[in-house]
């Protein structure tokens, strides 16, 4: 159906500093943001329809990620891996479901991340490295965003 959706808040991720996008490029790098003719298949060859799906995309990452930033803010409890983990593989599947390998491949090191974390009891370290995988999965989310600005969606 074409229902149109309210847009949630968009998450925002903090701006990056010229050295942190050229390295964040670089990990980009080799990763699409989308396998668009494989996407299309997936959809039985109908745009309008994967453009729809798309566009859903966009909304439950975004969701998924003001949820995660919000647990990143407060202090680190027992329940703080698994949260990041659950909320991860959430976009991890839906990602993979549309060929966005950049959202889909963040989002699996993100879930690893948490799930390192989660084994070894909360450790600053671990913490660190979750943060830092989802401050990459936020830079995934913008490009992904601007994808689908420069097709209309």
């Amino acid at each position: 159906g074409n229902t149109a959706t309210q847009p949630q808040e968009d998450f925002v991720p903090v701006l990056l500093t010229t050295m942190e996008a050229l390295t964040m490029e670089e990990m980009m790098e080799g990763k699409e943001v989308i396998d668009w003719d494989e996407a299309m298949e997936q959809c039985g060859d109908d745009e309008i329809f994967l453009r729809e799906l798309l566009a859903d995309l966009r909304v439950e990452v975004g969701t998924q990620l003001a949820k995660m930033e919000e647990i990143l803010k407060n202090p680190p409890n027992d329940g703080t891996f698994h949260q990041i983990m659950r909320a991860s593989h959430v976009i991890k599947g839906a990602a993979s479901n549309l060929m966005c390998q950049q959202l889909r491949h963040f989002a699996t090191q993100l879930e690893h991340a948490a799930a390192v974390g989660q084994d070894s009891s909360v450790d600053a370290a671990a913490l660190d490295n979750v943060k830092h995988r989802f401050y990459v999965l936020t830079v995934a989310m913008s490009n992904y965003r601007a994808f689908l600005d420069s097709i209309g969606v």
